[in-house]
């Protein structure tokens, strides 16, 4: 399972990469080079309920695998996009590599399936450390990937997150994975029910909102990272050298954050990753140096770990085996549309008020959610 998700994960720094750059190319106008980016994310909104409900059903190694093939057909769509000069089609080609992202998020949740309890938290981080070889990987597979077919730019790099997409299938041929725990009462009411019932609970509640908050806040701020570095006349090396190091930290601490929860408690750990957020918010908008680049989306990447980690394990404490399937589904649904708006907003906010506003505004947010969660564990101790 890891092999698989090492593998399929390394599309990611390619996709992100590419989101931008593809569209800056292609797009009618500067302030819409990173719908691609954005339309990716929305994707994840579309698709994640449908993937968590298809995983219940029929297990999740059928939703891994609809998951690539989608990665490999929005690649494929993609590369015919820049072969027609189509921004339209590109759009369409990241609307369905985002959808098989969405399916790749629940690997952490099927990590935690085939363990105990106690060790469901080294679990979920142990997963994610898939992301470290992918931050490695992905950048170098793009360099060398990219004009592979010119003199259509970036061509190559599509054709290799296609291939991607087929070869992280294999691992699962040989994963043995548990079968699915469906409700007593089954059907799309019962679901409906049981989640409105898990959402009621405040352990819930927050747990979905200290993640969509580290995913959106994350992606609002990492997106426009290559265009803002063009801009201060960087090159696409550096900018995607900065990238790999931001994925690099966002993953690198998995190998012990999973301890770190263990002994702290997740909820400590996801509130570390938030103020984590706010420090790499503040260093963003003090300056436009390389440092300041490095140094930002760095601890960035640190915080969202902590934060979308510590979150998750949370959710997985609070929920029993039969709500699995509606609340996670729902729980990546709210992440996808918290981070979806965020990422439309950031190509506007980029091209019209400027990488330091933007910034500010991203502490802003998580100033915002922190008060907002400080405010109902209150509620919840007086109550």
């Amino acid at each position: 399972m890891l092999l698989a998700n090492t593998v399929l994960a390394s599309a990611f720094p390619i996709q992100l990469l590419l989101g931008s750059l593809a569209g800056l190319i292609l797009a009618p106008s500067p302030a819409l080079a990173t719908l691609p980016a954005s339309v990716q994310t929305l994707a994840a909104l579309v698709a994640a309920a449908p993937f968590s409900l298809l995983m219940g059903r029929m297990g999740r190694r059928a939703g891994f695998a609809v998951g690539g093939l989608t990665t490999c057909l929005g690649a494929l769509a993609a590369m015919q996009a820049l072969s027609s000069q189509s921004f339209e089609l590109l759009c369409l080609g990241h609307f369905l590599m985002g959808a098989g992202w969405a399916s790749f998020q629940y690997f952490r949740f099927a990590a935690a399936e085939v363990v105990e309890q106690t060790w469901r938290p080294v679990a979920i981080s142990l997963m994610l450390t898939s992301g470290l070889v992918a931050a490695i990987v992905g950048p170098q597979v793009f360099i060398a990937a990219k004009d592979a077919f010119v003199p259509i730019p970036f061509l190559g790099a599509y054709a290799a997150v296609a291939l991607i997409g087929l070869l992280g299938l294999l691992p699962l041929a040989f994963v043995r994975m548990p079968r699915p725990v469906r409700a007593k009462k089954d059907g799309p009411a019962a679901a409906g029910a049981a989640l409105r019932a898990a959402l009621r609970r405040r352990p819930v509640r927050r747990a979905v909102a200290i993640a969509a908050v580290s995913q959106g806040v994350m992606v609002f701020l990492m997106i426009p990272t290559p265009i803002a570095m063009i801009g201060c006349g960087f090159s696409e090396a550096a900018a995607g050298d900065v990238v790999r190091w931001h994925i690099v930290a966002m993953f690198a601490p998995s190998f012990f954050t999973g301890f770190l929860i263990q002994r702290f408690g997740a909820q400590t750990i996801a509130t570390v990753g938030l103020l984590a957020i706010i420090a790499a918010a503040t260093a963003a908008a003090s300056g436009l140096s390389a440092g300041h680049f490095y140094g930002a989306l760095i601890v960035l990447g640190l915080g969202w770990n902590f934060g979308f980690i510590g979150a998750t394990a949370m959710l997985d404490a609070a929920v029993s085996e039969a709500e699995k399937a509606a609340v996670q589904g729902a729980n990546d649904t709210i992440i996808a549309l918290v981070s979806t708006g965020l990422a439309f907003a950031a190509g506007l906010v980029i091209a019209g008020a400027g990488w330091a506003v933007l910034a500010m505004m991203s502490g802003g947010i998580v100033l915002l959610a922190v008060a907002a969660l400080a405010w109902d564990r209150t509620v919840a101790v007086e109550t």
